[in-house]
């Protein structure tokens, strides 16, 4: 197991890769929010899904992923049928329009990061998809349940005290 101060560290790298995706951010279409593009990047890796899937996905709220939907359904981006096999449900699937979106977006960011890592190695970058894919998956292993409550305090010293007596 890690030291404390590597942990420390790791924390302050998190907070840091914010810059990182603030630059992502500034590449989008100025139509396309970052929500939006995480809808559109969804739905081109999964295909067709529910509402309530997107949003477990997402990890948002359903009003939030609602939202994000709305928005894309009205550039044309996206469409929104009933469910077959539940009217009350719907089924979100790309258009055309949001395919060629889909693809701008992709090649904006393959393109923004193949400037940033010009001097990485081959081997660096499959690295730290690698690392990253990782850590992805041990907070994705741990995401349904209730939060984790921290150990309990070690045992107190046992004291010479007597209690007063009363």
């Amino acid at each position: 197991m890690a030291e404390q101060a590597q942990y420390e560290e790791l924390i302050r790298q998190f907070s840091a890769f914010g810059a990182v995706k603030r630059e992502l951010g500034r590449i989008l279409p100025s139509d396309c929010p970052s929500g939006s593009a995480a809808v559109l990047t969804l739905l081109g890796r999964y295909g067709d899904m529910r509402m309530s899937k997107l949003a477990e996905l997402l990890a948002v709220d359903m009003s939030v992923t609602s939202r994000h939907v709305a928005h894309l359904a009205e550039r044309g981006w996206i469409d929104r049928s009933p469910d077959p096999a539940d009217k009350r449900s719907r089924i979100v699937h790309l258009t055309a329009a949001g395919l060629a979106c889909l693809e701008e977006l992709s090649e904006r960011t393959t393109l923004l990061l193949a400037e940033r890592l010009a001097d990485w190695s081959d081997e660096e970058v499959a690295q730290l998809t690698r690392l990253m894919a990782r850590l992805r998956a041990s907070f994705d292993d741990c995401r349904p349940g209730p939060p984790r409550l921290p150990p309990p305090a070690a045992a107190l010293e046992p004291t010479t005290r007597t209690p007063a007596s009363t």
